[in-house]
């Protein structure tokens, strides 16, 4: 099967941690490359941000890169691509008209509106439209509840996404959260598909290097650093065990805009070395900036507990990650995570915006060696049989081929109509 990813502003190149590229990216390159691994051919479709770049990049075997010219050859913060969409769908027509794919697969709305364009275009000229799946990773109506005011996506969001999940073939939900969420917006259930995003599970595993650290327990953050992460809260519940006496705990704080080298130059690290200084914590709060993903598993390894606390979250891969390496996770009830981290199994389970309920599962679980460990123990479990890419694939592969088994009867009617 030639299946084409669409991914405008999540390009599996992309460097992890940034505001703009974080679950997304790895989801697209991870997924891409294990249909590959099953015997597809995969190109993604990305777009241009680097005008070094070659058009064409490949990832793996049958994986291919294709950097997709729309806009300025610059980075352009994802909220404000939507005038270069566009360009975008014009380009992948010209792309499917000389290579036409089995199948589309976009992720996020802003690509649903350039592939479902670009379907169209090649319907007109060829009579053949190739179906489109699309996988939404975000939902506007969720972030402006949660972010209100704060909200910086383009007010055309609003009419123009539950216009993408109404005409695509058929929107893959990575939680049930989200499928709930999906009906109101006029979605059909019965074009709903439920697949979760998966961890790699040889590269994260409990066994193996684990960064050096002191004599104190480690709690750790990963991920960007925008306010709805909830880094914010966590150190909060940071500086409330500090004040009960407990200063043998440490938050080590990986992800932002920057490397080590300059990672206080980050405008996010900035607002947060503030937070903790005011909280009285900054002395027990490291920033680490971005960690190459192949250097996160001994950094995961190194934390006696990771700390997942959003406001919202549609998916979620660092709990995985963590449970996948046998770290317990310590999570808001929201999203995905609702999912992904089992309370009581896996990890526990806070509500969102409270550092209080995230101090109280911290300690319990520093206080408790045996139900770390045993949480720990479940986390891999619970990853290896449920989360790893190898399934995930396998899923969306059942969903591809029964979008093409739903539509192969039309095509047989209509060509029957046709002949009568």
């Amino acid at each position: 099967m030639r299946i084409s990813m669409v991914s405008e502003h999540a390009s599996p190149l992309a460097t992890l941690g940034g505001v703009d590229a974080g679950g997304q990216n790895v989801h697209v390159a991870a997924l891409s490359s294990a249909l590959a691994a099953r015997g597809h051919t995969v190109t993604v479709y990305t777009r241009r941000d680097d005008a070094a770049l070659p058009e064409r990049v490949p990832l793996c075997e049958g994986v291919e890169v294709v950097q997709v010219d729309a806009g300025p050859a610059l980075p352009v913060p994802k909220d404000d691509l939507l005038p270069f969409m566009g360009e975008f769908g014009r380009r992948l027509a010209t792309y499917w008209r000389q290579d036409p794919p089995d199948v589309v697969h976009s992720h996020f709305w802003m690509s649903g509106l350039a592939a479902l364009d670009a379907a169209e275009r090649v319907a007109a000229d060829t009579g053949a439209r190739p179906p489109v799946i699309h996988t939404f990773h975000a939902l506007g109506v969720v972030k402006r509840r949660h972010q209100g005011k704060e909200d910086t996506s383009p007010p055309e969001r609003e009419a123009l996404e539950p216009r993408v999940g109404r005409e695509a073939d058929t929107v893959v939900a990575t939680c049930s959260d989200e499928a709930f969420e999906l009906i109101p917006l006029g979605v059909p259930s019965s074009r709903i598909s439920v697949v979760p995003c998966g961890v790699d599970t040889e590269l994260f595993t409990p066994d193996g290097p684990a960064e050096p650290k002191g004599r104190r327990f480690r709690i750790m953050t990963v991920g960007r650093l925008v306010p709805r992460k909830g880094v914010g809260s966590t150190i909060s519940a940071l500086a409330l065990l500090a004040r009960t006496g407990r200063d043998d705990i440490e938050l080590v704080v990986i992800g932002g805009s920057r490397g080590a080298e300059d990672v206080f130059d980050d405008p996010d690290v900035q607002r947060l070395r503030d937070h903790a200084r005011a909280e009285g914590v900054d002395h027990l709060v490291s920033f680490r900036g971005q960690v190459p993903h192949g250097r996160l598993p001994a950094a995961l390894r190194s934390a006696d507990l990771v700390v997942c606390a959003p406001w919202y979250e549609p998916f979620g891969i660092v709990p995985l990650e963590a449970m996948a390496s046998g770290v317990p996770v310590v999570a808001t009830a929201v999203g995905g995570l609702i999912d992904t981290v089992v309370h009581g199994a896996t990890g526990l389970h806070v509500p969102p915006r409270d550092p209080d309920a995230i101090a109280h599962a911290v300690q319990a679980l520093l206080g408790d060696t045996e139900q770390l460990a045993e949480l720990g123990r479940g986390g891999v479990r619970r990853a290896r049989t449920r989360y790893t890419w190898a399934r995930v694939a396998a899923d969306t592969e059942r969903v591809y081929a029964g979008l093409a088994a739903a539509r192969r009867p039309a095509a047989r009617r209509a060509t029957g109509g046709a002949r009568g």
